[in-house]
């Protein structure tokens, strides 16, 4: 290896993922010679262990980057992400999509905080009386309250969803043009809720919420309004680009059940027919009357930018916006959500692979806007903090990414009594690290309860200003 591509840094920052090198002499005689790729919590505990203040690691052949130094705020640099300063994507490379109504500094709203803030502006005739003061206990009990009626309401939405997809599915082949009307006006529903929230957090449901069967599309669905959202997509182009990604697997109902998930390591000849659910989901996709660009999403949601993906190896910019935005997004959830759930990685995990490995086979402004979305620790994951309690993240709010809401693990407080911490509104709680769920103790999975699958909606976000969920 050449020594230009090694960095020194301090041995508190290693992890799981990264590849070192060491000097023997130095080190524990059980770890690799020369050069390798920590695999295990043992062997990174072996390396702090064996007295050496530095090492030196290889950003090329590691798949993630360094914890940031001690007392360092994490930033997007310091957490191996690209700055983000300026909007997300670049609006000629994405077809000049529209601005978002009521973004921050437009509108009605932003035109009557300049006036209030205005030393002219007229004071109210009154002022409200103020709420009754109440018991930290009854404070306590009103934010729980809250807390579980926006994920019930959340989780209601998900299920009546998917309880209509799966009829759009069934009816996709014997009635196509009412499949399609109502997946169109299904997906018309979600980008009118999102238009109408302001800031909007990702939120993980539980396991328990719609027809497992439909999970992925929704999830698709979802994260991919989100992701438009974010790339300042207007209300025409979000639908199109909602239905798309709602629809990219319709082909697969062509297929036998077996052959619905991926397996790379399937005989060739079921991997041919497996990549033919695109040209399938044309196919059907005309007979229902899809618009063009829903079915440019369905015949290229595979296609990657570096000429890597299937049917016909397309590269970047000829591969249509809409469908390099559901690329990635399948992508994603395939990691977290693959037909075989022991292969499944953390939301963590798949980001960090996503960005490390494959951000080549997508579009560079769709990767960035959806790696500050997401944040890096995105719904779902379980991480350990600064003080050494677990968590679980159960919400990201995508216009504050570094600041998750999380469920923290105390023992004392039952779990369906815990409240959730937004971390924008404590500052005390940091992050250490990512961890896997099956490195949690016993006590933690069960009172955690990580999820097996991973399922996305949205909801208004809390934080920003707005009431905290917390203590």
């Amino acid at each position: 290896m050449a020594e230009s591509t090694l960095e020194l840094i301090d041995v508190s920052r290693l992890r799981v993922g990264m590849y070192v090198q060491i000097d023997l002499h130095d080190a524990a005689r059980s770890l690799p010679t020369g050069g390798f790729l920590i695999k295990t919590d043992a062997q990174l505990a072996e390396l702090r262990a064996a007295g050496l203040k530095r090492v030196r690691y290889s950003p090329t052949q590691s798949s993630v980057p360094p914890l940031p130094e001690q007392g360092v705020v994490p930033t997007w640099s310091t957490l191996g992400v690209p700055r983000f300063d300026d909007p997300p994507a670049d609006p000629v490379a994405l077809d000049a999509p529209a601005v978002v109504e009521g973004a921050a500094g437009d509108g009605p709203a932003a035109r009557a905080d300049d006036a209030l803030a205005s030393p002219d502006a007229t004071a109210p005739a009154s002022v409200p009386a103020p709420e009754p003061v109440r018991s930290p206990a009854a404070q306590r009990r009103a934010l729980l309250a809250d807390q579980q009626a926006s994920l019930d309401r959340c989780e209601h939405q998900f299920s009546e969803a998917t309880r209509q997809l799966r009829g759009v599915l069934q009816n996709a082949k014997s009635n196509p043009g009412q499949a399609r009307e109502v997946a169109q006006a299904q997906v018309d529903a979600m980008v009118g809720q999102v238009a109408g929230m302001g800031e909007v957090a990702i939120r993980l449901l539980s396991e328990k919420a719609g027809q497992e069967t439909t999970f992925h599309a929704m999830n698709v669905s979802v994260l991919s309004i989100l992701l438009g959202r974010a790339l300042r997509f207007d209300d025409a182009r979000l639908a199109s680009l909602g239905l798309g990604a709602l629809l990219h697997d319709i082909g697969k109902l062509e297929l036998p059940d077996r052959l619905r998930w991926r397996d790379d390591h399937a005989p060739a000849v079921e991997r041919r027919l497996f990549q033919g659910h695109a040209a399938q989901g044309m196919t059907l996709g005309k007979k229902m009357g899809l618009p063009a660009d829903v079915l440019d999403v369905i015949a290229q949601h595979h296609e990657y930018a570096d000429g890597s993906g299937y049917p016909s190896g397309l590269k970047g910019e000829q591969i249509k916006p809409l469908a390099r935005v559901v690329a990635l997004v399948n992508q994603y959830d395939n990691l977290c959500n693959p037909g075989n759930p022991a292969q499944a990685l953390t939301p963590h995990d798949a980001l960090a692979l996503i960005f490390a490995r494959q951000r080549d086979a997508f579009d560079a402004a769709v990767l960035a806007a959806f790696i500050r979305m997401m944040g890096v620790y995105p719904p779902g994951s379980v991480l350990q903090l600064n003080d050494e309690r677990y968590a679980i993240v159960v919400s990201v709010n995508s216009d504050l990414p570094l600041k998750p809401r999380i469920l923290i693990h105390e023992p004392e407080v039952p779990s369906d009594e815990a409240l959730v911490f937004d971390l924008e509104q404590h500052p005390e709680i940091g992050i250490q690290r990512a961890i896997k769920p099956v490195q949690l103790p016993r006590a933690v999975f069960d009172y955690l309860s990580p999820r097996k699958r991973m399922c996305y909606f949205f909801e208004r976000s809390l934080s920003g200003g707005g009431r905290d969920a917390s203590p």
